[in-house]
């Protein structure tokens, strides 16, 4: 789910019954009825509707027939909903510490080849991460040869859709607003900003993307890589 939809679905629960009902539904365990998710906010089932509705449109519950003899009801089983299991983190600004966490992770679980230490391996599975989403936005947005323009527009759209904040400082480069690691970044500067770098070298490989490189200029408060035009490098 994108930051955008993540911010949509919780602005969806700020409402208090609709909060209460999904609530409620989370708790229960089961599929719900509209008639108890009515009862147990005290509205009328035609206003418990509408919200439950919200909550089905926001990706936060699912909805289908009621399971047979679940209901005494004489004519068609009525609708029944249940949580989808979607999980929100909304921050300002975004952070992305399971992505963290999950390339550490792997690193030290992972079989390493002799003598790779696990900061090491991180870097490579950083690097190896954006090589294949490039890959993949490649094969999918079948971009043909990108000159260093349009190069860049690509790049700051998938470093926006990731957290970075990206602003164009010049004709030329691509500056990082934000971390989406942020506060680990201060405590392991070296590795942090190194697995920001070897993760846009892998996605601008993957992309087929030469006109353009990642390089480290820390600067306080920012994401310490930035993206800018080069003559042409090696892929």
């Amino acid at each position: 789910m994108s930051a955008d939809a993540e911010f949509e679905a919780v602005s969806v629960l700020s409402e208090g019954s609709r909060r209460r009902m999904y609530t409620f539904i989370r708790r229960a365990g089961r599929p719900v009825t509209r008639d108890e998710a009515a009862a147990h906010v005290g509205i009328s089932r035609k206003l418990a509707a509408f919200h439950l509705d919200k909550l089905v449109a926001a990706g936060l519950l699912d909805v289908g027939p009621a399971a047979p003899g679940s209901v005494k009801r004489v004519g068609r089983r009525p609708k029944a909903y249940e949580p989808t299991g979607l999980r929100l983190h909304v921050s300002i600004p975004e952070r992305r510490h399971e992505l963290l966490a999950g390339l550490l992770l792997d690193a030290v679980n992972e079989d390493r080849p002799g003598g790779e230490d696990a900061a090491a391996a991180a870097l490579r599975l950083a690097r190896r991460r954006g090589h294949r989403l490039g890959e993949a936005q490649r094969e999918t947005q079948r971009p043909g040869r990108l000159g260093p323009e349009r190069a860049l527009t690509i790049c700051e759209r998938m470093l926006y859709e990731h957290g970075f904040e990206p602003v164009r400082e010049g004709p030329d480069r691509l500056r990082q607003r934000n971390c989406p690691f942020h506060p680990f970044a201060e405590r392991a500067p070296e590795l942090v900003c190194g697995l920001n770098k070897a993760f846009l070298t892998g996605y601008l490989d993957g992309m087929r993307i030469i006109t353009l490189t990642a390089e480290l200029d820390p600067r306080p408060g920012e994401c310490c890589v930035e993206v800018c035009f080069t003559e042409g490098r090696q892929l």
